[in-house]
């Protein structure tokens, strides 16, 4: 587990490297320019001169985090490897913008609820593969045993059962209706048999959103419990608004005022419009 200070210093790490991308920087030197930015007091300017290297070599970035297993989490290197096949459509900056997203979420003492719903919202937004994912976030170190195996289950159990009876049935809502029931019908009220990894209040989130889209179920947890929002592709112009179309369309207006005017002040002088009165083009002699 890192401290604040390593996590703020990741995320300028992640949204200064997508800005020098933007800027069309290439990688390496866009690499050793935040390596000088960050601050020398954490453990980042050593990993980002591992990267250098690595780019140098095979020309990626998730081998190197693969290795830096101590500092990079394993769902941080396999979105970047995602992001990184050549056949994939996951693209590299909305690839940076989760891992930033989610180091700021973590340096305000993220808590294992609001990380497990952001990164599987991370892997239906953007179409990735639940196993390996699934997988990747199971090891991380905020996740106890009772956790990491419920995380195996869900990755078994994903596509079969909807992630809100899944939620719902670990819950401290879920026991709490059992146990009133048990009590109306002069039952004793039954004992936890599985770890409790959800408070009331995604317990009720859950049980409402129940064979709905999960999209609500995340929605509806960023709403009440004010886990992070996940980074969305922004939808490109369309055809008709590229800054190249909307400039000739303002020069097709600026004509038309033109002829508006004069044919207010006494009518148009169609003669220069006549190509013999068009004088020809200069030839330099």
């Amino acid at each position: 587990m890192l401290n604040r200070e390593e996590f703020v210093e990741q995320a300028h790490f992640f949204r200064a490297f997508a800005g020098r991308m933007a800027e069309g920087v290439a990688a390496q030197e866009a690499l050793k320019l935040i390596g000088e930015e960050v601050l020398a007091t954490t453990k980042l300017p050593m990993a980002i001169d591992y990267l250098v290297g690595e780019m140098k070599l095979v020309g990626t970035l998730s081998t190197a985090m693969a290795r830096l297993s101590h500092y990079f989490t394993p769902f941080q290197t396999f979105v970047i490897s995602e992001a990184e096949e050549e056949e994939g459509r996951f693209d590299m900056r909305i690839a940076l913008a989760i891992l930033e997203q989610e180091a700021i979420y973590r340096s305000e003492d993220a808590s294992p609820q609001g990380l497990f719903f952001y990164r599987f919202e991370c892997l239906s937004r953007n179409r990735l593969d639940y196993g390996h994912g699934l997988t990747a976030i199971g090891k991380d170190p905020i996740f106890d045993q009772g956790w990491q195996e419920w995380i195996e289950a869900v990755s078994r159990q994903v596509g079969f059962i909807d992630l809100a009876d899944l939620v719902y049935v670990r819950s401290e809502e879920y026991w709490r209706l059992e146990a009133r029931a048990a009590t109306a019908a002069g039952r004793e009220p039954p004992v936890p048999d599985r770890p409790i990894l959800f408070g009331n209040r995604e317990g009720r989130i859950a049980r409402a959103n129940r064979g709905k889209d999960p999209l609500y179920f995340f929605a509806a947890l960023q709403r009440q419990m004010g886990y992070p929002i996940v980074p969305r592709p922004k939808r490109a112009a369309p055809p008709d608004e590229t800054p190249a179309l909307l400039a000739r369309r303002l020069e097709r207006l600026e004509m038309r005022v033109k002829l508006l005017e004069e044919e207010a002040r006494g009518g148009i002088d169609l003669s220069r419009f006549d190509p013999k009165n068009i004088p020809p083009p200069f030839d330099g002699t």
